[in-house]
């Protein structure tokens, strides 16, 4: 496989001008069915018109008309609301390159109407500043969200320009973004949001329409952060990423979502204009971070008051934040440095992340939703109700909706481009990363035309089978990732039968008739995970795994709170299904004691049977719980 750089036209939310390995153009990957089929069909049935009917139903979208009218207005939700209703929109514009519904097109069409009809003439946009009764325009760059709201706007029009070539939210945005360059470009205000967002939205925008003037004003943000331009706060300046540059900064570090989106855009001005120091820079803070600040699931940010990392292994299960904005921008950062490195560690941790950390967010039926996603729920809580907004991160179970809805709308635009991050190609070659059932035809940059058939039932069974559908007339490099945690994995070609390793990926290179199969079997088995020792708060406790997926123990399989469980990691794991995965389990007695929770009281240990375990994602979908990972040891 050559790792020459490819330069193609666009693609997806992601579309680097060149790239060690490229994202394939739209519509070459189509999801047929499978876990992931499932999913974003229910996100276009479902999720779409659930956030819809809420951010209509509590004015958030109404917000847009009343800034029309040029009169005064009571502002509908938080400062930032106009976000979610771009997020929306992104996931419109990607749901319509995929299907063309014309029901949702209809919807698409009036929602852009009213939100470009706020727009004011000199091309600022934003329905909570500047208005009579609203605080003055940039008044409050800490806190007021300006900036970050346009760059979901601008990521917005992006997703409409790729799929459909235009509209009327692309000149919003382009407009938009030269106001921009005016007010903060480099003969305007020295200034950077308190929440990075704009930043990839720049670049993106300057790749699809060609314009170096928006990565140059992405640049200078980037370069800006860390200069201690923002006002100081209690949590102090790194809540912001504004205590150290970034090419400086050795890990990600204060809020979660900030840093992982700070980090994506950074990745894109690095790549656009060659800078391979700040590159080096981002991939560096990468590394440190996954090893000591990311959870078993994938999520990130370890504090609720700030929605922050924590210190190094300070990972406590009970208390993670793992707010689901910041798996969603986890998977940004590291979709990028998959695309410029070709490293399948990435892609490894979108694995992961996705699957663990994203779709725990969603209940079954796709009209609830965690904001906050921790391993640990002591306590069984309550159902909060199907038609009131609640407190974010204050719901023991999925909520319809909350006051700040900022993982719903992200899940949306997730769930409506997933495929997007499946697989990449280069000059000679195509790159799987993800598995599932989909169905790919493109012609790879050096000419040749590819067709395969992608079969398999991950993440439950670990057998992907790929058919070639079209016939190469030269050898084609096809390359599956092993993910790290495979033990055992096998290939089988019409060349023959090997073993392969896992935490790398295992290449095909022939030319393909039609009907020739490539066989991946990776044994997709329930094993017991130990914890690193240095993570204090999950020490003498070990987790269980089946292939990609997290398992979770809940008091309702075990029939009682599961506090007092010990798993009995002397018996082995009983694998009989992904739905029916068991652990030995005792229940642990304390007796006794000085009065105080501390000496040495007399503990008993009852066995009792194997209880089942469940996919982590799923939990909570039956009902009050209480739940955790991370199961102490006899």
């Amino acid at each position: 496989m050559s790792l020459t750089h490819v330069t193609a036209g666009p693609t997806g939310p992601v579309s680097p001008s060149s790239s060690t390995l490229h994202p394939l153009p739209l519509g070459a990957l189509r999801l047929t069915g499978g876990y992931w089929g499932a999913w974003q069909e229910r996100n276009a049935d479902t999720v779409l018109a659930h956030c819809e009917s809420w951010m209509e139903r509590i004015g958030w979208i109404g917000n847009f008309d009343a800034a029309a009218s040029g009169e005064p207005f009571a502002h509908a939700g938080i400062e930032f609301v106009d976000s979610e209703v771009y997020k929306l929109l992104e996931a419109m514009a990607w749901e319509l390159g995929r299907t063309g519904d014309p029901g949702l097109a209809g919807r698409y069409d009036r929602l852009v109407a009213r939100v470009a009809a706020a727009q004011e003439p000199d091309g600022y946009l934003h329905t909570s500043f500047g208005r009579p009764g609203q605080p003055a325009r940039w008044s409050n760059l800490e806190w007021g969200h300006e900036l970050y709201s346009m760059g979901h706007l601008i990521q917005a029009a992006v997703a409409r320009l790729r799929t459909a070539g235009g509209g009327a939210l692309v000149d919003v945005a382009v407009r938009l973004a030269d106001h921009l360059i005016e007010v903060f470009g480099d003969t305007g205000r020295e200034a950077v949001c308190g929440h990075p967002e704009i930043e990839p939205a720049l670049v993106e925008l300057g790749r699809a329409v060609g314009d170096h003037r928006y990565v140059l004003l992405a640049r200078l943000f980037v370069e800006r952060r860390g200069r201690g331009l923002l006002a100081p706060i209690e949590y102090g300046q790194e809540y912001f990423q504004d205590d150290v540059p970034v090419r400086r900064a050795q890990v990600l570090r204060g809020h979660a979502v900030r840093a992982l989106y700070l980090a994506a855009g950074a990745v894109d001005v690095a790549v656009e204009t060659g800078d391979a120091e700040l590159l080096h820079a981002v991939e560096t803070q990468w590394a440190n971070t996954v090893a000591r600040r990311t959870y078993l699931t994938g999520a990130m940010g370890a504090h609720h008051q700030d929605e922050a990392f924590g210190a190094d292994f300070e990972l406590p299960p009970d208390r993670e934040y793992g707010e689901t904005c910041a798996a969603i921008a986890s998977n940004m950062l590291s979709w990028r440095l998959l695309l410029e490195t070709g490293e399948s560690k990435y892609a490894d941790l979108i694995e992961r992340t996705l699957l663990n950390a994203v779709m725990v967010a969603p209940r079954e039926d796709g009209r609830a939703f965690f904001y906050a996603n921790t391993m640990h729920q002591r306590t069984e809580g309550t159902v909060p109700p199907e038609d009131e907004v609640v407190a974010r991160a204050l719901s023991s179970l999925r909520a319809p909706w909350f006051e700040v809805s900022c993982c719903p709308t992200n899940l949306a635009r997730t769930l409506a481009s997933v495929e997007s991050v499946f697989a990449t190609m280069t000059t000679d070659g195509v790159q799987l990363h993800q598995y599932g059932d989909y169905d790919l035809d493109l012609t790879l940059p050096g000419g040749t035309a590819v067709g395969f058939e992608v079969r398999s039932g991950w993440p439950f069974d670990g057998t992907v089978t790929v058919t070639a559908t079209t016939a190469t007339e030269q050898p084609v490099a096809l390359q599956l990732r092993v993910p790290a945690w495979a033990d055992g994995a096998e290939l089988t070609t019409p060349d023959g039968h090997r073993s392969v390793l896992g935490g790398a990926s295992v290449t095909v290179d022939r030319t393909f008739a039609v009907g020739d199969e490539v066989i991946l079997t990776v044994p997709v088995r329930a094993r017991i995970t130990v914890p690193d020792p240095r993570i204090d708060a999950v020490r003498g406790t070990v987790a269980v795994e089946r292939g990609p997926l997290v398992y979770a123990l809940e008091s309702t399989d075990l029939g009682r709170d599961v506090r007092d469980v010990v798993v009995l990691t002397d018996a082995p794991v009983q694998d009989h299904g992904p739905d029916d995965v068991r652990v030995a389990v005792a229940t642990r007695t304390v007796h006794g004691g000085s009065g105080l929770p501390y000496g040495s009281p007399d503990t008993e240990t009852t066995f009792d049977d194997t209880v089942r375990l469940v996919p982590y994602a799923t939990w909570g979908n039956r009902g009050p719980s209480t739940m955790r990972v991370f199961l102490p040891t006899e």
